[in-house]
């Protein structure tokens, strides 16, 4: 019975956890009125802890369990220990980080969508107010683009690492304080360089967050015009805003409220990138005309930025790197609760086609419809009713 001790811990504490899953599933409203505020006030502690340091302490810790894995295989080798006794606990030690990882963070996936939150309605729009969208992503783009500070061959200089990690909470800030949305209102402690950057860049990994720790981490190799974005992405997931669309949206809505250009700039370049890239998806020929036409547009400037963001990624790209990272992080986040996976990042196109229409689009509408008023008008004024008001006919 000693042999199966581990994996009767492992088999009690993935039962429980899978029960917290489908209880959050089954009843994903009152998750969303409690848990996403008991997680926010967790990972805000976690974070004030573990920000004391520089480094990643997830990373630390992952570094000191391999090796405590190994000195056990060798102990395990030199006492002859049982091999079976020995994996069962190795199982229970897995197991125990994703309980863990449930509990803390995960049932977030079972909340509410952002968009409820920041009272956003979304509807299904048509491929003319998706053009429409991107062109105005991409003008607000081209604005900033020739405002940016650059060197001699036009590449962007930006601020470095730590000044723009340190600004990032201030587009955060303005979306609780100001503009009065308590889903933001979580830990805006700076983000930290993820470690072992040169692998994650391989894999076309630009940024992660550890709930465990509270750490909110990002590849300092990410070409610098996406560099607040992705801060305010991983940020956006340590205040508990878990599915990836949402945590881009918010990521847009922080880095536009910031008052960094710097961070503007990122929010339009971003969001032009996601509304051109699911126009060019569409296969219809109107589509690829209105692709090339809106590509005509972008400005000198906005072009260099798109041509070396894309150029980064390209030259660093690892097809069995980047392959592995996918299909693990799809399975993740399958696993989670959102059907979407990976494709769930370029998703947030929905909400930036909907945020342009409810923000400019419909008060242009409204403004279109009125009139001025005239009282003497009958077309305007209802005089059905009124004696003598109408006038009379004749005999």
């Amino acid at each position: 019975m000693k042999y199966w001790r581990g994996y009767l811990v492992a088999a009690i504490l993935g039962v429980i956890t899978w029960a917290l899953t489908q209880m959050a599933d089954r009843y994903s409203v009152l998750v969303d009125m409690v848990y996403p505020y008991l997680t926010r006030t967790v990972q805000s502690f976690l974070a004030s802890w573990t920000g004391g340091v520089d480094f990643c302490v997830w990373q630390v810790a992952l570094v000191l369990m391999l090796v405590v894995v190994l000195a056990t295989i060798v102990l395990m080798i030199v006492l002859r220990w049982n091999f079976v006794q020995w994996l069962g606990w190795v199982l229970t030690g897995a197991v125990l980080v994703g309980f863990l990882h449930t509990g803390v963070y995960g049932l977030n996936y079972y909340a509410g969508p952002l968009a409820d939150d920041i009272r956003l309605e979304l509807s299904e729009y048509t491929l003319e107010e998706l053009q429409d969208a991107t062109v105005y992503y991409r003008d607000l783009a081209n604005k900033l683009a020739d405002e940016m500070p650059r060197n001699e061959q036009g590449d962007l200089q930006y601020s470095s690492f730590a000044e723009l990690a340190g600004q990032a909470g201030e587009g955060f800030d303005v979306l609780t304080y100001d503009q009065c949305y308590s889903v933001f209102a979580g830990a805006t402690d700076p983000v930290k360089e993820l470690g072992w950057a040169d692998m994650y860049t391989s894999m076309g990994i630009t940024g992660m967050t550890m709930p465990i720790t509270g750490e909110a981490a990002v590849n300092p190799q990410t070409p610098s015009v996406g560099l607040p974005f992705t801060m305010c992405h991983e940020m956006a997931h340590r205040m508990c805003i878990a599915v990836e669309r949402d945590a881009n949206f918010a990521a847009y809505l922080a880095c536009r409220a910031n008052s960094s250009p710097e961070f503007q700039y990122s929010a339009y370049f971003m969001a032009y990138t996601y509304c051109y890239n699911a126009l060019a998806s569409v296969n219809s020929t109107e589509a690829s005309i209105a692709t090339a036409r809106i590509a005509a547009g972008v400005n000198e400037n906005f072009s260099h930025d798109l041509a070396a963001y894309s150029r980064f990624f390209r030259e660093n790209y690892d097809e069995n790197a980047t392959n592995l990272a996918n299909t693990v992080n799809d399975t993740y986040i399958k696993v989670s609760g959102d059907g979407s996976g990976i494709s769930s990042y370029g998703e947030v196109c929905d909400l930036l086609v909907n945020l342009y229409i409810q923000e400019i689009i419909l008060p242009a509408q409204k403004e279109d419809a009125k009139s001025t008023f005239d009282p003497y008008d009958e077309n305007q004024v209802d005089l059905e009713g009124i004696v003598g008001a109408l006038p009379k006919e004749d005999p």
